[in-house]
């Protein structure tokens, strides 16, 4: 079983290898669509997967090309990049940025102790956030995505 993320940038899964041929088929995935083997955490092109080498139909502008820098193509699973990046040097300080990216505890100590200090610790955790905002959005989508969604990296 597989966990796929389709052509429009949604995840779907988990689906069977009979279920991806036929999305293959139907154009609704193709050779650099991520997925996922269930249980694992790596998410690789659908092309590494010698199982589906047979269903690919791989473009050569695709094939001939491993020298493009990733930052040329957006990566579907950076889509939170650019909303985290603002919250954070916006609204540091309430811990947004790190709801936005799923770090629930994260952002709960940053609000708590911006709330319970009544404010006056606000300054420091908008400087956190400030900073986090700033280095999520000057990284790549390829490296944000390595870190903050597969790595789960929290802080800075």
């Amino acid at each position: 079983m597989y966990r796929i993320i389709g052509v429009d940038g949604q995840q779907y899964g988990p689906v069977s290898a009979e279920q991806i041929r036929r999305w293959l088929g139907e154009n609704r995935l193709n050779a650099q669509s991520l997925a996922q083997v269930e249980g694992t955490q790596d998410w690789k092109p659908l092309v590494s997967f010698p199982e589906f080498a047979g269903d690919l139909k791989v473009p050569p502008s695709l094939a001939a090309s491993p020298a493009a820098p990733a930052t040329t193509l957006a990566h579907p699973r950076a889509g939170s990049k650019i909303a985290a990046g603002i919250c954070g040097i916006l609204l540091g300080s309430l811990g947004i940025h790190k709801f936005i990216l799923g770090y629930t505890g994260a952002g709960l100590i940053m609000l708590l102790v911006t709330l319970l200090t009544c404010f006056i610790a606000s300054p420091i955790m908008h400087l956190i956030g400030l900073i986090e905002g700033i280095i999520y959005l000057t990284k790549s989508d390829a490296d944000f995505v390595k870190t903050y969604v597969d790595g789960r990296r929290e802080w800075f």
